[in-house]
Parts: structure tokens; C-alpha cells; sequence
């Protein structure tokens, strides 16, 4: 019996999303002891003090499953958003929830929107559930910010087929973004019956004075959901937390499908600290804004041009091949990320990290750009 044959049609064809390279295989491969990710988008900082003590005092009560409902993080959530705790869905990173929008709205027959250089999990999690994935293309720098994404090409390849459009809002692997105004008027054009998501998995590192905060315009948008992470910028990217704020009616069926106990106990108290720990995200964000610019500017002063971000990474043209560059700086204990399975085969994605880490990139760089 061939296990493939059983399979649902969508799942046949399906690549497994590949994360960055963990430093633990790194060092099985090459047996190296310094080693610096740069890779996955991670707070260099990691998790704030307080974060982490409450982590620690919750695993007294792990022998207990989690509150299914995650009241006090949903709460805690609803006073900072100004929102109702019913319009608030928890996932296991914001990640699932995304797949949970999929699961629930996209089937065979229906067509799902979004940029040739979005978030890899959009085209997978269309893919598996038997959808047809409908690709704008990018921003080509005459009309808009090259590599962004063009909402006019979106608006172009709307159907009555047409059920969830994906915007990433800063994108990923680009680190651009979209304005208000654009925004809103391309979600004021779409019919009821298609959803529109806006990841804004980033949105704690943003300073561009004319960045939205969709959030507040939920009471306007019946068919907007937007999803937001505790993996980035409050820095607990292996707790897996994130969520989604929505319409109460689009959280009810969110509901519906979300595993019982899908958040840990020690997951929820860290998110529900960390929320209220102004001080190391301000820290966090700063830091960000001005190793960013310094990596920028470093990477401008060897030729290498870097797609303006408003993450916490740049990407970076390297103007050739990307994989052997990405290759030799294994070499040098050095893990970035190449974004060729994101249409961009010369661009290597380097996360923001501390000063030293950053340093540590730039000197392998050179050693390896000299050989």
C-alpha cells in the first residue's frame, strides 16, 4: 500500500515549512562551539526578567492542564487593545491561527490571495487545505517600493471564488510596509465575503509615522482579522504564543477548531508579563532601530544593497547566488537565512542582533566575500 495514495490531494505536493538552521545541528555538523543565529527573526535580547520569572513560578502548576481559555491573558490582551476579551483568539504562536483561518475558510474550489514575497506559511497552509493560491506580484520599483506589495495587483485577482486575502504588514522576507491610507481603501474595496488577514507579526517594531494599527479598525471591518506574536519583539519566540483580534462571530468559529489546551501554563504567564513589561520592549525596540541602521549602512559600504525594513532583519542583495554565501558562513559559525523559496535567490534575510553579533556577521562576511 502506498501511504501517498491516501493522502488528501493537497497534502501530496506539499514541502514542509523549513525554519532557520538551530545552532544544536550546526554543531553536530561541523563541531563548532561559536556560533551566532541570525536567521529566525528572534529578540537578541530574549524574554524580559519578569517574563521569565513568571515562567519559572508556573511550573509549579504544570502537572495541571492550562486554562483552555487563557481568561487572564485575554484579559490582559482586551485592556491593552481596547478591545472585548470575546474578539481575542489565542494560538500556539500566531502562526496557528493562520492555519486555523485557513482550515476554517479555504477548501476546494476557493482561492486564497497573496504577495509573491509573503510569509511562506500562507501558500502552505492554502495548499493543504486543497485551495488554490493566488499570487500578486510584487512592487517591481516604478510604481511603489520595490519588492512591497502591491495592493492594486491584489484588488486585480479578486474573485467571487475569492475568500481570504494574506497581507503581511511589515512583509516577511522584505521588511517593507504598507501606509494607512493605502490600507484601508483596498480593504474598504473587497466584498463582505472575502476575508482579509494583516499579520502584523512585527508590529511592535515599527516607527513609520504612517504605519496603521488595524486593530482599531475592527468595529469598521466585519472581515477583518488581524494577527499579531509574542515571538518577535517581547522576545519568547519558544514559548509559543500569539493571537488574533477579530469580529466576536469570526473568533466564535476560530474557536470552534482551536485545540483544547493549546497554550502552555507556563506560555500564558509569560505572555501575560510580558505584556506589561514597557521597559524591556522599549529596550528592545531601541536596540533594534539602531543596530538596524548600523547593519545597513555596513552592508552599503560593501556594495551590498539591503531592501529598506522596518523589522527586525534586513535583506540583503547579494548580487550573485545567495546559497554558496550562505554556505561559507556555516563555515564560519555564522546562521543567516537564504530567501530563495521566497523568489529572491540572491538575498540572504539577517536577523537584527546585538552589536557584537552583528560585528561577528560582518567580519565572517568579509572573510567569506574575500575568498
Amino acid at each position: 500500500m502506498h501511504i501517498e495514495s491516501l493522502a488528501r490531494p493537497g497534502i501530496r505536493g506539499l514541502t514542509p515549512y523549513q525554519p532557520g538552521k538551530p545552532i544544536s545541528e550546526l554543531q553536530r555538523e561541523l563541531g563548532l562551539r561559536e556560533i551566532i543565529k541570525l536567521a529566525s527573526n528572534e529578540n537578541p535580547l530574549g524574554p524580559g526578567a519578569r517574563a521569565l520569572a513568571a515562567a519559572r513560578a508556573a511550573l509549579a502548576d504544570c502537572h495541571l492542564y492550562p486554562d483552555g481559555s487563557g481568561f487572564e491573558l485575554k484579559a490582559a490582551l482586551a485592556r491593552r487593545l481596547a478591545v472585548e476579551p470575546a474578539r481575542i483568539t489565542l494560538g500556539n504562536g500566531s502562526n496557528e491561527v493562520l492555519e486555523l483561518i485557513a482550515r476554517i475558510f479555504l477548501g476546494e474550489g476557493t482561492e486564497a490571495v497573496f504577495s509573491e514575497h509573503a510569509f511562506a506559511v500562507y501558500p502552505l497552509a492554502t495548499q493543504a487545505c486543497g485551495a488554490t493560491a493566488v499570487v500578486a506580484p510584487a512592487h517591481d520599483g516604478s510604481r511603489g517600493p520595490r519588492y512591497g506589495h502591491d495592493l492594486q495587483a491584489f484588488a486585480d485577482r479578486i474573485t467571487p471564488r475569492t475568500r481570504v486575502v494574506f497581507i503581511a504588514n511589515p512583509n516577511n522576507p522584505t521588511g517593507t510596509s504598507l501606509g494607512r491610507d493605502e490600507l484601508r481603501q483596498f480593504i474598504e474595496s473587497l466584498p463582505q465575503t472575502t476575508l482579509v488577514v494583516v499579520d502584523e507579526a512585527y508590529f511592535e517594531y515599527v516607527d513609520a509615522a504612517d504605519y496603521p494599527d488595524t486593530v482599531q479598525w475592527l468595529p469598521d471591518f466585519p472581515n477583518l482579522i488581524v494577527t499579531r506574536t509574542f515571538s518577535k519583539a517581547y522576545g519568547l519566540a519558544g514559548f509559543r504564543v500569539g493571537y488574533s483580534v477579530s469580529s466576536t462571530e469570526l473568533a466564535q468559529w476560530l474557536n470552534r477548531i482551536r485545540l483544547p489546551f493549546n497554550v502552555s501554563i507556563p506560555a500564558l504567564e509569560a505572555a501575560r508579563v510580558a505584556l506589561d513589561d514597557d521597559e524591556h520592549l522599549n529596550r528592545s525596540v531601541a536596540l533594534n532601530q539602531a543596530e538596524r541602521a548600523v547593519l545597513s549602512r555596513e552592508l552599503a559600504a560593501r556594495g551590498l544593497a539591503c531592501i529598506p525594513s522596518v523589522g527586525n532583519f534586513v535583506t540583503v542583495d547579494t548580487g550573485r547566488p545567495a546559497a554558496p554565501l550562505y554556505e561559507a558562513l556555516l563555515q564560519h559559525g555564522v546562521i543567516v537565512r537564504p530567501v530563495a523559496n521566497y523568489g529572491l535567490p540572491q538575498h540572504l534575510r539577517v536577523t537584527v542582533g546585538l552589536p557584537e553579533q552583528n560585528q561577528q556577521f560582518l567580519n565572517a562576511l568579509d572573510r567569506v566575500l574575500a575568498a
